[in-house]
Protein backbone atom coordinates (compact mmCIF):
# COMPACT_ATOMS: atom_id res chain seq x y z
CA UNK A 1 0.00 0.00 0.00
CA UNK A 2 1.64 3.58 -0.81
CA UNK A 3 1.11 5.97 2.19
CA UNK A 4 1.89 8.97 0.19
CA UNK A 5 -1.02 8.11 -2.20
CA UNK A 6 -3.61 7.12 0.76
CA UNK A 7 -2.62 10.44 2.40
CA UNK A 8 -3.18 11.92 -0.71
CA UNK A 9 -6.75 10.56 -1.87
CA UNK A 10 -8.13 10.99 1.82
CA UNK A 11 -7.06 14.57 2.28
CA UNK A 12 -8.31 15.34 -1.71
CA UNK A 13 -11.79 13.62 -0.81
CA UNK A 14 -12.42 15.85 1.67
CA UNK A 15 -11.65 18.93 0.37
CA UNK A 16 -13.62 17.86 -2.86
CA UNK A 17 -16.23 16.73 -0.74
CA UNK A 18 -16.37 19.95 1.58
CA UNK A 19 -17.83 22.38 -0.88
CA UNK A 20 -20.20 20.67 -2.73
CA UNK A 21 -22.09 19.98 0.32
CA UNK A 22 -21.94 23.42 2.12
CA UNK A 23 -23.83 24.75 -0.88
CA UNK A 24 -27.06 22.26 -0.21
CA UNK A 25 -29.78 22.80 2.60
CA UNK A 26 -29.91 21.70 5.69
CA UNK A 27 -32.50 18.48 5.11
CA UNK A 28 -31.49 15.28 5.12
CA UNK A 29 -32.44 11.78 6.06
CA UNK A 30 -30.87 8.94 8.36
CA UNK A 31 -30.04 11.66 11.05
CA UNK A 32 -29.74 8.55 13.65
CA UNK A 33 -26.22 8.52 12.41
CA UNK A 34 -24.97 11.29 14.40
CA UNK A 35 -26.51 9.50 17.76
CA UNK A 36 -23.44 8.23 20.05
CA UNK A 37 -21.73 5.00 19.58
CA UNK A 38 -19.41 5.01 22.35
CA UNK A 39 -20.24 5.93 26.06
CA UNK A 40 -15.92 7.58 26.51
CA UNK A 41 -16.83 10.02 23.60
CA UNK A 42 -20.86 10.52 24.84
CA UNK A 43 -19.12 11.49 28.06
CA UNK A 44 -17.00 14.42 26.52
CA UNK A 45 -19.67 15.81 24.16
CA UNK A 46 -20.58 13.13 21.98
CA UNK A 47 -18.65 14.20 19.09
CA UNK A 48 -14.97 13.03 19.71
CA UNK A 49 -13.03 11.84 16.61
CA UNK A 50 -9.73 12.41 18.27
CA UNK A 51 -9.30 10.29 21.40
CA UNK A 52 -6.60 7.58 21.48
CA UNK A 53 -8.35 5.22 23.54
CA UNK A 54 -8.44 1.08 22.87
CA UNK A 55 -12.26 1.16 21.72
CA UNK A 56 -13.69 -0.35 19.42
CA UNK A 57 -16.53 1.76 18.85
CA UNK A 58 -14.61 4.02 17.48
CA UNK A 59 -14.63 2.51 14.36
CA UNK A 60 -18.35 4.79 13.79
CA UNK A 61 -16.51 8.01 14.47
CA UNK A 62 -13.22 7.94 12.84
CA UNK A 63 -11.90 4.97 11.20
CA UNK A 64 -8.50 6.11 11.45
CA UNK A 65 -8.67 5.51 14.97
CA UNK A 66 -9.35 1.75 14.99
CA UNK A 67 -5.89 1.52 14.29
CA UNK A 68 -5.15 2.06 19.07
CA UNK A 69 -7.69 -0.97 19.19
CA UNK A 70 -7.06 -3.59 20.44
CA UNK A 71 -7.00 -6.84 17.97
CA UNK A 72 -9.70 -8.86 18.08
CA UNK A 73 -12.25 -6.78 20.33
CA UNK A 74 -15.59 -6.96 20.55
CA UNK A 75 -17.57 -3.79 22.02
CA UNK A 76 -21.36 -3.57 22.40
CA UNK A 77 -23.26 -0.37 23.27
CA UNK A 78 -26.61 0.02 24.59
CA UNK A 79 -28.38 3.80 24.49
CA UNK A 80 -31.64 4.89 25.66
CA UNK A 81 -32.90 7.27 23.52
CA UNK A 82 -36.40 8.60 23.21
CA UNK A 83 -39.24 6.96 25.35
CA UNK A 84 -39.86 3.63 23.99
CA UNK A 85 -36.72 3.70 21.59
CA UNK A 86 -34.15 1.30 21.50
CA UNK A 87 -30.70 1.75 20.24
CA UNK A 88 -27.19 -0.36 20.56
CA UNK A 89 -24.13 -0.77 18.57
CA UNK A 90 -22.09 -3.45 17.90
CA UNK A 91 -18.36 -3.03 16.67
CA UNK A 92 -15.63 -5.87 15.98
CA UNK A 93 -11.86 -4.77 15.53
CA UNK A 94 -8.90 -7.15 14.50
CA UNK A 95 -5.65 -6.36 12.89
CA UNK A 96 -4.17 -7.40 9.66
CA UNK A 97 -0.43 -7.40 9.73
CA UNK A 98 1.59 -4.96 11.32
CA UNK A 99 -0.07 -1.78 10.53
CA UNK A 100 -3.38 -2.52 9.64
CA UNK A 101 -6.91 -3.16 11.12
CA UNK A 102 -9.98 -4.12 9.96
CA UNK A 103 -13.47 -3.84 11.38
CA UNK A 104 -16.87 -4.29 11.37
CA UNK A 105 -19.82 -2.85 13.28
CA UNK A 106 -23.81 -2.12 13.09
CA UNK A 107 -25.79 0.75 14.38
CA UNK A 108 -29.42 0.35 15.00
CA UNK A 109 -32.36 2.52 16.33
CA UNK A 110 -35.77 1.26 16.81
CA UNK A 111 -38.72 2.92 17.85
CA UNK A 112 -41.21 0.47 18.49
CA UNK A 113 -44.78 0.28 17.52
CA UNK A 114 -46.80 3.87 16.69
CA UNK A 115 -50.17 3.87 16.09
CA UNK A 116 -51.46 4.90 12.09
CA UNK A 117 -53.91 7.92 11.28
CA UNK A 118 -55.28 9.51 9.13
CA UNK A 119 -55.60 13.31 8.10
CA UNK A 120 -58.81 13.00 10.22
CA UNK A 121 -57.24 11.25 13.23
CA UNK A 122 -59.17 8.16 12.82
CA UNK A 123 -56.91 5.18 13.93
CA UNK A 124 -55.85 3.18 11.08
CA UNK A 125 -53.59 0.53 12.99
CA UNK A 126 -50.32 0.29 14.47
CA UNK A 127 -46.78 0.59 12.33
CA UNK A 128 -43.34 0.17 13.38
CA UNK A 129 -39.70 2.10 12.08
CA UNK A 130 -36.43 1.13 12.21
CA UNK A 131 -33.06 2.61 11.08
CA UNK A 132 -29.87 0.88 10.77
CA UNK A 133 -26.41 0.83 9.48
CA UNK A 134 -23.75 -2.09 8.47
CA UNK A 135 -19.85 -0.70 8.55
CA UNK A 136 -17.05 -2.27 7.17
CA UNK A 137 -13.57 0.07 7.70
CA UNK A 138 -9.99 -1.07 7.47
CA UNK A 139 -7.21 1.21 9.26
CA UNK A 140 -3.66 2.14 8.11
CA UNK A 141 -0.23 3.12 10.25
CA UNK A 142 1.07 5.48 7.48
CA UNK A 143 4.01 6.74 8.88
CA UNK A 144 4.89 6.68 12.62
CA UNK A 145 2.66 8.84 14.04
CA UNK A 146 0.08 9.67 11.15
CA UNK A 147 -2.49 6.58 10.50
CA UNK A 148 -5.53 6.73 8.00
CA UNK A 149 -8.71 4.92 7.37
CA UNK A 150 -11.85 4.43 5.54
CA UNK A 151 -15.36 3.03 6.50
CA UNK A 152 -18.12 1.86 4.68
CA UNK A 153 -21.58 2.17 5.04
CA UNK A 154 -24.75 0.25 3.94
CA UNK A 155 -27.88 2.32 5.70
CA UNK A 156 -31.61 1.04 5.68
CA UNK A 157 -34.62 2.63 7.09
CA UNK A 158 -38.31 1.59 7.15
CA UNK A 159 -41.19 3.80 8.75
CA UNK A 160 -44.29 1.75 7.98
CA UNK A 161 -44.95 1.23 4.53
CA UNK A 162 -41.66 3.27 3.19
CA UNK A 163 -38.09 2.86 3.20
CA UNK A 164 -34.83 3.63 2.04
CA UNK A 165 -31.69 2.36 1.08
CA UNK A 166 -28.38 4.30 1.01
CA UNK A 167 -24.56 3.58 0.54
CA UNK A 168 -21.94 6.04 2.70
CA UNK A 169 -18.17 6.25 2.88
CA UNK A 170 -16.47 7.48 5.93
CA UNK A 171 -12.74 8.84 5.31
CA UNK A 172 -10.53 9.97 8.69
CA UNK A 173 -6.86 11.20 9.53
CA UNK A 174 -5.42 10.92 12.81
CA UNK A 175 -2.17 12.52 14.18
CA UNK A 176 -0.87 10.90 17.29
CA UNK A 177 2.28 11.67 19.06
CA UNK A 178 2.20 9.20 22.26
CA UNK A 179 5.53 11.08 23.65
CA UNK A 180 3.71 13.99 23.87
CA UNK A 181 0.24 13.19 24.29
CA UNK A 182 -1.22 14.44 21.62
CA UNK A 183 -3.91 13.73 18.74
CA UNK A 184 -5.48 15.67 16.33
CA UNK A 185 -8.22 14.42 13.56
CA UNK A 186 -9.09 15.22 10.36
CA UNK A 187 -12.93 13.15 9.30
CA UNK A 188 -15.33 13.42 6.10
CA UNK A 189 -18.48 11.19 7.61
CA UNK A 190 -21.19 10.11 5.84
CA UNK A 191 -20.28 11.17 2.27
CA UNK A 192 -23.21 9.21 -0.21
CA UNK A 193 -26.58 9.07 -1.38
CA UNK A 194 -29.56 7.41 -1.30
CA UNK A 195 -30.18 4.05 -3.87
CA UNK A 196 -33.47 3.93 -2.74
CA UNK A 197 -35.80 6.92 -1.69
CA UNK A 198 -38.51 6.75 0.59
CA UNK A 199 -40.85 8.72 -1.90
CA UNK A 200 -40.22 10.11 -5.66
CA UNK A 201 -37.23 12.72 -4.48
CA UNK A 202 -33.77 11.83 -3.36
CA UNK A 203 -32.69 13.19 -0.26
CA UNK A 204 -29.08 13.94 1.31
CA UNK A 205 -27.50 12.21 4.01
CA UNK A 206 -25.77 14.22 7.32
CA UNK A 207 -22.55 14.71 5.52
CA UNK A 208 -20.59 16.67 7.91
CA UNK A 209 -16.43 17.17 8.07
CA UNK A 210 -15.12 17.60 12.15
CA UNK A 211 -11.65 19.02 13.05
CA UNK A 212 -10.99 18.29 16.37
CA UNK A 213 -7.60 17.35 19.11
CA UNK A 214 -6.79 15.51 22.42
CA UNK A 215 -3.75 16.87 24.24
CA UNK A 216 -3.07 15.23 28.07
CA UNK A 217 -1.56 17.69 30.57
CA UNK A 218 2.38 16.74 30.95
CA UNK A 219 2.05 17.41 34.92
CA UNK A 220 -1.65 16.17 35.63
CA UNK A 221 -3.57 13.47 34.59
CA UNK A 222 -5.88 15.83 32.75
CA UNK A 223 -6.83 15.76 29.54
CA UNK A 224 -8.89 17.95 27.02
CA UNK A 225 -10.60 17.76 24.02
CA UNK A 226 -11.61 19.96 21.48
CA UNK A 227 -13.87 19.29 18.30
CA UNK A 228 -15.04 21.32 15.52
CA UNK A 229 -18.62 19.98 13.89
CA UNK A 230 -20.78 20.84 11.07
CA UNK A 231 -18.06 22.31 9.05
CA UNK A 232 -20.47 21.90 6.01
CA UNK A 233 -22.98 24.03 7.58
CA UNK A 234 -22.48 27.75 8.05
CA UNK A 235 -25.69 29.56 7.62
CA UNK A 236 -28.57 30.41 10.36
CA UNK A 237 -30.83 28.75 8.32
CA UNK A 238 -29.47 25.16 8.74
CA UNK A 239 -30.01 25.08 12.29
CA UNK A 240 -33.56 24.40 14.28
CA UNK A 241 -34.82 27.63 15.88
CA UNK A 242 -38.68 27.99 17.06
CA UNK A 243 -38.62 31.68 15.14
CA UNK A 244 -36.01 31.01 12.43
CA UNK A 245 -33.60 34.15 13.50
CA UNK A 246 -30.54 32.55 16.02
CA UNK A 247 -28.19 35.11 16.40
CA UNK A 248 -24.76 34.99 14.60
CA UNK A 249 -22.84 34.58 17.88
CA UNK A 250 -24.82 31.11 18.63
CA UNK A 251 -24.37 29.74 15.01
CA UNK A 252 -20.64 30.37 15.51
CA UNK A 253 -20.07 28.64 19.03
CA UNK A 254 -22.70 25.46 17.89
CA UNK A 255 -19.72 24.05 16.08
CA UNK A 256 -17.47 23.62 19.00
CA UNK A 257 -17.18 20.41 21.41
CA UNK A 258 -15.09 20.59 24.77
CA UNK A 259 -14.16 17.67 26.87
CA UNK A 260 -11.96 16.91 29.39
CA UNK A 261 -11.09 13.61 31.09
CA UNK A 262 -9.64 12.69 34.88
CA UNK A 263 -7.59 10.07 34.64
CA UNK A 264 -6.49 9.40 38.51
CA UNK A 265 -5.12 5.75 36.92
CA UNK A 266 -4.32 3.61 33.93
CA UNK A 267 -7.53 1.59 34.70
CA UNK A 268 -10.03 4.50 35.16
CA UNK A 269 -11.55 7.94 34.22
CA UNK A 270 -14.06 10.21 34.49
CA UNK A 271 -14.97 12.71 31.74
CA UNK A 272 -17.60 16.04 31.63
CA UNK A 273 -18.37 17.57 28.08
CA UNK A 274 -20.38 20.25 26.54
CA UNK A 275 -22.24 20.22 23.10
CA UNK A 276 -22.96 23.66 22.03
CA UNK A 277 -25.30 22.66 19.12
CA UNK A 278 -27.01 20.23 21.05
CA UNK A 279 -27.08 22.54 23.81
CA UNK A 280 -28.79 25.63 21.47
CA UNK A 281 -31.40 23.00 20.10
CA UNK A 282 -32.68 21.95 23.20
CA UNK A 283 -32.98 25.57 24.72
CA UNK A 284 -34.50 26.22 21.63
CA UNK A 285 -37.19 23.46 21.39
CA UNK A 286 -38.31 24.12 25.16
CA UNK A 287 -35.45 22.43 27.15
CA UNK A 288 -32.80 24.52 29.92
CA UNK A 289 -31.12 22.15 32.08
CA UNK A 290 -28.18 19.97 31.77
CA UNK A 291 -28.85 20.89 27.80
CA UNK A 292 -25.21 19.87 26.08
CA UNK A 293 -24.03 18.87 29.41
CA UNK A 294 -22.51 15.43 29.54
CA UNK A 295 -20.84 13.13 32.36
CA UNK A 296 -19.50 9.43 32.59
CA UNK A 297 -16.56 7.04 33.80
CA UNK A 298 -15.18 4.27 32.40
CA UNK A 299 -13.08 0.95 34.07
CA UNK A 300 -10.17 -0.76 31.96
CA UNK A 301 -9.12 -4.42 33.73
CA UNK A 302 -7.13 -6.11 31.86
CA UNK A 303 -8.79 -6.99 28.70
CA UNK A 304 -12.38 -6.14 29.62
CA UNK A 305 -13.33 -2.45 29.48
CA UNK A 306 -16.71 -0.89 31.24
CA UNK A 307 -18.12 2.62 30.08
CA UNK A 308 -20.93 4.53 31.02
CA UNK A 309 -22.03 8.21 30.09
CA UNK A 310 -25.04 10.38 30.89
CA UNK A 311 -26.20 13.30 27.76
CA UNK A 312 -29.32 14.43 26.87
CA UNK A 313 -30.03 14.53 22.99
CA UNK A 314 -34.21 14.70 23.42
CA UNK A 315 -36.78 16.90 25.54
CA UNK A 316 -38.55 13.93 27.08
CA UNK A 317 -35.62 12.07 28.88
CA UNK A 318 -31.93 11.79 29.59
CA UNK A 319 -30.12 9.19 27.59
CA UNK A 320 -27.52 7.18 29.20
CA UNK A 321 -25.18 4.50 27.53
CA UNK A 322 -23.09 1.82 28.35
CA UNK A 323 -20.18 0.11 26.22
CA UNK A 324 -18.62 -3.12 27.48
CA UNK A 325 -15.55 -4.16 25.55
CA UNK A 326 -13.80 -7.41 25.81
CA UNK A 327 -10.47 -8.35 23.93
CA UNK A 328 -10.30 -11.84 22.99
CA UNK A 329 -6.96 -12.04 22.40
Amino acid sequence: MNRNFCIITVVLSLSVALPARSQSGATSVFDFLSLPTSSHATALGGNNLSLPDDDASLLFLNPALMSDASDRALALSFFTYMQGSKAGTAAWTMSHGERGTWGVGAQFVGYGSMKETSVDGITQGDFSALDMAITGGYSYVLTEHLAGGAAGKFIYSHNGPYSSVALAVDLGLNFYNEDRDFSISLVGANLGGQVKAFGDSHEALPYDVRLGFTKQLAKAPIRFSFSLVDLTRWKASQYYSPDGDPSGGRILTNHFVVGVDIIPAKQFYLSAGYNFRRAYELKAAGGVHGAGLSFGAGLNIKKFHLGIAYAKYHLSVPSFMITAQYSLR
